[in-house]
């Protein structure tokens, strides 16, 4: 491990969502707790409302009180958050991942999809790639528009939506996911979409994209329609290695690569931008169990791992680096035997054990 020092505390924001958010938010703070003793980083945490609790007390599921103090925090955990249940947006029912990633420019949403060692993927191949995708514009009618959205109805019959393609977001989402493959061994970036049929939007996209595929010469560049990418990620996911695409055929993809690789409840997600990184875990608030203690929290937890990462090349700090390789070995490690898993991995224990395990294997690991 790195051998980097330094005293400054890691505050993060943390906004539990809504569901089972509380609950692997709560698993989450844990283990990074015993990850900062184990390491000797000094991270605290401040929770602020948001989704059902902010509504319920301040009128809106995403308060102003957000936005006006995450610049005094070095990032971001939200747990996830139950959108579909919010009252209208006149009624204070925003959405906060929306909101989060429009107005804090998180365009770059980072989506790892990695079969644990130790763990048979469910479906005969282990995965290992990374979905890139583009986090502001695309289909997403609360990101779309500079005012209003990007959904309408002309006549109670008709409902019409607006998708939006910029080449300012494809560049730049391009060039993360250029920079990502730059980081991995295999060096390759597949470029999805349906310019077949979207031709002026996603032909935007992919002119973008294959402008800065030019920039880079060391790492392979390749094309894939969206339906067939859907296909092939299930014949033989491991042909691929980082994905980039718009919002929309991202969110989906990355959730099939995700449940592919072993689990929904594994995936973890980052959404960065210039200045801040939001850890969210890539699945959703799962109201049907919430309450219930069986969540598996991996995916958050594995994204608060990312965010260290994040931190870490911000800051040139070496034990966030470390803090993060912990977290994904006492993950992996826990993972490795079928009696710590939880439901979702075939597993019979819940949220608070599977927690144990995790912050045990942290205080138990060797240097």
């Amino acid at each position: 491990m790195s051998t980097e020092t330094s005293n400054s505390t890691i505050k993060l924001m943390v906004l539990k969502g809504d569901g089972i958010g509380p609950e692997i938010t709560a698993a989450t703070l844990e283990v990074l707790s015993a990850v900062g003793t184990k390491l000797d980083l000094d991270i605290v945490f401040e929770a602020f409302p948001i989704g059902l609790e902010a509504l319920e007390h301040q009128g809106t599921t995403v308060p102003d009180q957000i936005f006006e103090e995450v610049s005094g925090f070095d990032g971001v955990i939200l747990g996830p958050v139950s959108n579909y249940d919010y009252p209208p947006k006149e009624a204070g029912g925003l959405n906060p991942s929306g909101e989060l990633r429009k107005r804090l420019d998180l365009y770059a949403n980072i989506r790892p999809a990695l079969t644990p060692p130790g763990f048979a993927p469910p479906y005969g191949k282990p995965v290992d790639l990374v979905v890139v995708r583009e986090n502001t514009e695309g289909f997403y009618a609360d990101r779309s528009m500079f005012s209003g959205s990007g959904e309408f109805m002309p006549s109670p019959d008709m409902a019409l939506s607006v998708r939006k393609i910029t080449r300012q977001a494809s560049t730049r989402i391009a060039t993360a996911a250029f920079e990502v493959a730059m980081q991995r061994p295999r060096k390759k970036v597949t470029a999805v979409h349906k310019a077949n049929v979207l031709r002026a939007g996603d032909g935007l996209f992919l002119d973008s994209v294959r402008a800065i595929a030019k920039a880079f010469p060391d790492v392979t560049y390749e094309e894939k329609i969206v339906d067939a990418m859907a296909a092939l990620l299930i014949r033989d996911p491991s042909q691929f290695d980082v994905v980039v695409t718009t919002n929309m055929f991202g969110d989906i993809l990355s959730d099939q690569a995700s449940e592919l690789a072993g689990s929904l409840g594994m995936a973890a997600s980052l959404n960065s931008g210039p200045d801040v990184a939001v850890a969210q875990a890539q699945h959703g608030s799962a109201p049907d169990i919430a309450g219930q203690g069986i969540a598996n929290p991996s995916s958050l937890i594995g994204s608060a791992g990312m965010l260290l990462n994040w931190l870490a090349d911000r800051r040139g700090d070496g034990r966030l680096r470390d803090a993060a390789a912990l977290i994904e070995t006492a993950i992996s490690s826990v993972i490795a035997v079928p009696a710590q898993r939880t439901a979702d991995l075939g597993g019979n224990i819940g949220t608070a054990a599977f927690t144990r395990h995790l912050v045990e294997a942290v205080r138990q690991h060797q240097d």
